[in-house]
């Protein structure tokens, strides 16, 4: 059976343990985040329901909104054809801001030519 066709989860890190994941609001479908997760994140999301990431940057697992207070709930996980992505959906469990900026989504910005467009 083909890795397109097969009902077992084998994710595919990159060489750094590490598989994107795409954070999307469960009831509006907006995109708000992307961060990478390793074993031990996607295992602690899977486990407690809230999401977990690896940060590249401090090197060290961390839970969405351990300093915030914005957690999201996993409604569901989905996985893409080569299993190298992950698409997580979620529930906002406070205010709604997934970016550290305030903002509800981390994509505030759209490219206009040679620059950036503010978009909320």
């Amino acid at each position: 059976m083909t890795l397109e066709e097969t009902s077992a989860f084998t994710p595919r890190y990159d060489s750094n343990g590490l598989i994107g994941a795409i954070i999307q609001d469960s009831a509006y479908g907006a995109v708000l985040m992307f961060a990478f997760m390793n074993a031990e994140a996607l295992e602690a999301t899977r486990r407690t329901g809230l999401i977990h990431f690896w940060s590249r940057s401090r090197g060290k697992l961390w839970l969405k909104g351990e300093t915030s207070g914005e957690t999201f709930k996993v409604d569901s996980i989905h996985v893409d054809c080569d299993q190298d992505c992950l698409l997580v959906r979620v529930t906002p469990q406070k205010t709604g801001a997934a970016c550290h900026t305030g903002r509800r989504s981390c994509f505030y910005r759209r490219l206009d030519g040679a620059g950036l467009t503010f978009e909320g």
